[in-house]
């Protein structure tokens, strides 16, 4: 008998955005097009999908609280377009939710979104999966995860590490995180809090996770790593590491002149491309080191101008020297996104920190060739010298002598472009990625099922072909 269509609900703080944004979109978009019931719920919708449901219900809420929990989602939608709702979010946040907000004076982490309790209603027909993205950015109670672990399988994709410490989405050279936290070295990073609860906040997760019961995925085994140190461990009920991946009918080798034709982007420029949701601004990016390292290169390179578009921030185009840096905004359109980089010669990557940068796989299916700072899950993208280059992090010097080596060298530069190309296809491929996780929901729905006698699952399950990671528990 052919297998019945799962009803999959994934869970996201934006439809449109970042990394996770665009996993959870393409998860949900594409188990539609195999057959299933797919749906997004969203803390902030920015598009005009109809299968992304925003997470809203204030029916537990009285007339006041309701009134400005809508105020609250209201400014939120209007957050691009409006410097001024941000600030209009935050304080409607606080008039609906008085308590949430002596939370936040405190230094607690604010879980006061009743709203969150509707999840499971806001599908046709209740969910047989709920796959969790992230859960920061202020829309998901995290005191549920126990409750809504016994009535569902509950798959949780880790894009950031927020889960694993009392506040911060990375911990950067921190490692409170595995002992308790307390005693914060920065209190600023996102999310970022106002006093330093972040013991508090540690145990309240543990406690959280100690009655839950999930299913965690990581897209790198570095993070794995990290979940298998930290207080969710034992919430643990089964895990796997699996790499993003991209559409490789979109992110594909193509004409480089033809793209530079289409971008207005001279044809005898040295044309790098970096890309990232804000970049000057982004904590998690190393900005300064990518534009003292463009400088540097400039100065070795005599024979062209070196063109470096930073697509993902406004701003107005600035020259260093002989190099030009050109910012280009957000674009929501994949196919857009892959002609920038059809464009460039080189994609360079740097980060202070980054889990399983979804740019540098789209780089790699272009056949680009990659220069990137090796942090994070970074290093199990790139394979150093065969497809890329990598460096260490805040090493302007070393970055701009990696930069010139591949401008300098066509044969290198195509070989390495190639190679980048081939790996793509074997390891990023978004229908893999889609087709790993298919199945996995299915082998948990009917681990469910009446009749089913379940074994506790002692193993942590890598990419097919790949070493297993250590066991969870």
């Amino acid at each position: 008998m052919a297998e019945q269509p799962l009803c999959i609900l994934q869970v996201n703080s934006f439809d449109v955005g970042g990394g996770a944004a665009r996993v959870a979109s393409n998860l949900s978009e594409t188990a539609r097009v195999r057959g299933h019931s797919g749906w997004l719920a969203v803390g902030t919708k920015r598009s005009d999908d109809p299968y992304v449901k925003l997470i809203s219900d204030h029916r537990g809420a009285g007339a006041w609280s309701r009134l400005w929990w809508r105020i609250e989602e209201s400014a939120k939608d209007q957050t691009a377009a409006d410097d001024d709702a941000p600030a209009l979010a935050r304080a409607a946040r606080v008039l609906a939710s008085p308590r949430g907000f002596v939370d936040y004076w405190r230094g607690i982490e604010d879980f006061h979104y009743p709203h969150s309790k509707e999840l499971l209603s806001l599908t046709p027909r209740p969910p047989d999966i709920v796959h969790l993205h992230n859960l920061h950015g202020g829309y998901f109670d995290l005191r549920l995860l126990p409750q809504l672990s016994r009535q569902v399988p509950l798959v949780a994709t880790l894009h950031d590490a927020w889960l694993l410490s009392g506040h911060c989405a990375h911990s950067l050279d921190c490692e409170r995180w595995m002992i308790g936290c307390g005693s914060c070295p920065d209190l600023t990073i996102y999310p970022s809090i106002r006093r330093d609860a972040t013991a508090g906040n540690w145990r309240r997760k543990r406690d959280i996770y100690a009655q839950s019961r999930l299913f965690v995925a990581t897209p790198s085994h570095w993070l794995m790593r990290k979940v298998e140190q930290s207080m969710l461990a034992p919430a643990v009920e089964e895990a796997r590491v699996i790499p993003n991946g991209v559409d490789l009918s979109i992110f594909r080798p193509a004409d480089r002149r033809a793209a530079r034709m289409e971008l207005g982007i001279p044809q005898d420029a040295h044309v790098l491309l970096f890309t990232a949701n804000v970049i000057r601004d982004n904590v998690w990016k190393d900005y300064r080191t990518l534009r003292e390292a463009i400088r540097l290169a400039a100065e070795s390179s005599q024979e062209r101008q070196i063109h470096l578009i930073g697509l993902g921030d406004d701003g107005t185009s600035e020259r260093i020297g002989r190099a030009e840096i050109r910012f280009v905004p957000y674009q929501d359109d994949p196919a857009i996104v892959a002609r920038y980089y059809h464009a460039a010669d080189i994609y360079v990557h740097a980060a202070r920190a980054d889990t399983f940068p979804t740019s540098v796989v789209e780089a790699l299916a272009c056949g680009i060739p990659v220069v990137a700072t090796a942090v994070g899950g970074i290093p199990e993208q790139i394979d150093d010298g065969q497809t890329g280059l990598l460096v260490p992090a805040a090493d302007e010097h070393l970055l701009a002598k990696r930069i010139v080596q591949l401008l300098d060298d066509d044969a290198l530069r195509q070989r390495l472009g190639e190679a980048a190309a081939a790996t793509a296809r074997e390891r990023f491929d978004l229908v893999r990625q889609v087709d790993t996780y298919l199945h996995w929901y299915r082998e948990l729905v009917e681990r469910r099922a009446p009749g089913h006698v379940a074994e506790r699952s002692d193993y942590a399950l890598s990419e097919p072909g790949s070493t297993p990671a250590s066991p969870t528990r």
